[in-house]
């Protein structure tokens, strides 16, 4: 039985309901349970994560929307800053890769089989926001907000996972093209077009009929991800168990958290610290990490204060459910001209999955990857009522469409002219299975 104290704050149009559960992580399961029955659901879960000193919440949910922005690339941006203006409100949705066409002025006719916009977002009817066990639900004054609660703490789970087969998916391209390309690919760095570039591949599956809440739940449970989240816009979900901050705004503050190194965790305590102490020592991971924290604060500098931008941790080491990181944290403070979504535009795509310069890093992955990334490697998130913003990066993810049943699942890896092709395509195997680890 959930224990609660219900108080009650109205704010604009919005009524402010306080609950206080006994046992938040019951109550998360019963919301994201409830939250299935509508059409529009974004669910953002940082698994409470102990080392993201710079989260504003630990769980947040919007569902039922009121009011969509659909908005294919070419002043995106701009139509975004004034859906926000006319409605001042909470916004939860996403900016796909496909973007860049905004920043970098080119367009993508790779294969695209989810089909989902450019940009979209919408203001939700209900907000459900949970932060050191207080849970505030923000509702459009036209909720029945007692009915809706209770009947969030009435649902009856289910004991037991349900069964979810595993799809029969498919490469995109074969061995042999991957391995071609990124030997194509170091000639362009050899050559000095790159110095490092984010290749991605697809594999996919058709006529597949997957449970996207349960199989999110499975991911969920297994990886444990800060930026963790379940979405659905109709008939698309996405299944994302990202570990990685792609830019927060909270107040004039700007926060950038890229990753750039991987090693396994060990559970043996000893055997992992020696891991950790490896990939923060290892030459390569840092020349990788450094070259892409330098193109963070370039593009920080073109939203901030002169002299703002500053490297507030290089290489810190952080331990996730099944590997260690290399993650950098960029921090500035905002130059007050310039609009948030300027703010936004200006630091998109992420480097992290990009390369370094980006815009030729950019015009690159046209030319050799075989799959338009949509949602894959954008950002997802919410915008609050006063411009702060808080987006991930969307990486190891599943997206689905359950009128095509199309299932994708995109893989990158980060080439430099030291990379081996067979191991790099060894190691897109790897991330690969430790996502569909869940179908088993």
């Amino acid at each position: 039985m959930v224990k609660c104290i219900l108080q009650k704050k109205i704010i604009l149009n919005r009524q402010k309901y306080y609950l206080y559960p006994d046992d938040v992580k019951l109550f998360k399961r019963k919301l994201f349970q409830w939250a299935q029955q509508f059409e529009t659901v974004s669910y953002l879960d940082s698994n409470n994560y102990e080392f993201d000193s710079h989260s504003s919440y630990d769980c947040l949910l919007a569902v039922d929307a009121i009011s969509v922005l659909n908005a294919p690339s070419g002043n995106a941006f701009e139509q975004l800053g004034d859906f926000w203006q006319s409605k001042k409100d909470w916004l939860f949705g996403f900016l796909s890769y496909d973007l860049k066409s905004e920043t970098a002025d080119l367009s993508s006719q790779n294969k695209d089989g989810i089909g989902l916009p450019d940009l979209y977002f919408f203001q939700p009817r209900i907000v459900v926001l949970i932060k050191s066990g207080k849970v505030v639900f923000e509702l459009i004054n036209d909720v029945n907000a007692l009915e809706m609660i209770r009947q969030v703490l009435n649902q009856n789970l289910e004991e037991e996972e349900r069964s979810c087969s595993l799809p029969q998916l498919k490469s995109r391209i074969s061995q042999k093209e991957y391995l071609t390309a990124i030997n194509s690919i170091r000639k362009e760095i050899e050559n000095g077009e790159v110095y490092e570039m984010n290749f991605c591949q697809e594999f996919y599956a058709e006529n597949e009929i997957i449970n996207a809440p349960e199989a999110f739940i499975r991911l969920n449970n297994f990886s444990q991800s800060p930026f963790a989240s379940f979405c659905k816009f109709k008939e698309v979900s996405l299944m994302c168990a990202s570990p990685e901050r792609f830019l927060k705004k909270q107040g004039n503050r700007l926060i950038s958290q890229p990753i750039k190194g991987t090693i396994r965790k060990s559970e043996d305590a000893v055997e992992n610290e020696i891991l950790k102490k490896q990939l923060k020592n290892d030459p390569k991971e840092q020349a990788e990490n450094v070259m892409i924290v330098d193109l963070v604060r370039n593009d920080l500098m073109r939203s901030c204060q002169t002299g703002s931008v500053e490297v507030e941790e290089l290489f810190g080491v952080y331990a996730f459910k099944s590997v260690n990181h290399l993650i950098s944290t960029i921090v500035g403070t905002r130059d007050e001209d310039v609009a948030f979504t300027e703010i936004i535009a200006n630091a998109f795509p992420m480097g992290s999955m990009t390369g370094c310069p980006k815009i030729r890093a950019i015009e690159l992955i046209e030319i050799y990857e075989s799959c338009k990334r949509g949602l894959y490697s954008g950002a997802l998130g919410y915008i609050d009522p006063n411009q702060n913003f808080d987006f991930n990066v969307v990486i190891r993810s599943l997206i689905y469409n359950k009128q095509k049943k199309y299932l994708s699942l995109q893989i990158g890896g980060a080439i430099t002219y030291d990379s081996i092709a067979k191991n790099e395509y060894q190691e897109c195997l790897l991330k690969a299975e430790s996502v569909l680890k869940i179908f088993r």
